[in-house]
């Protein structure tokens, strides 16, 4: 999955009830892209969905 996808996916978590008020999406620029991915999957799991497997980087 490239970068931009995975930033589109924080971005929609960010909106989020679970996330609004938090900034969940700062960190992103000190990420590689599977650290970003990992990121994003532990958010999908802490607002109760579950992590879509496109989210994995390679």
């Amino acid at each position: 999955m490239t970068r931009i996808s995975l930033l589109e996916r924080l971005k929609e978590l960010q909106q989020m009830p679970r996330y609004q008020g938090r900034d969940i999406t700062t960190i992103s620029a000190v990420l590689s892209n599977q650290a970003l991915a990992k990121h994003i999957e532990v958010c999908e799991q802490g607002a109760g969905l579950a992590p879509r497997p496109e989210g994995k980087a390679a």
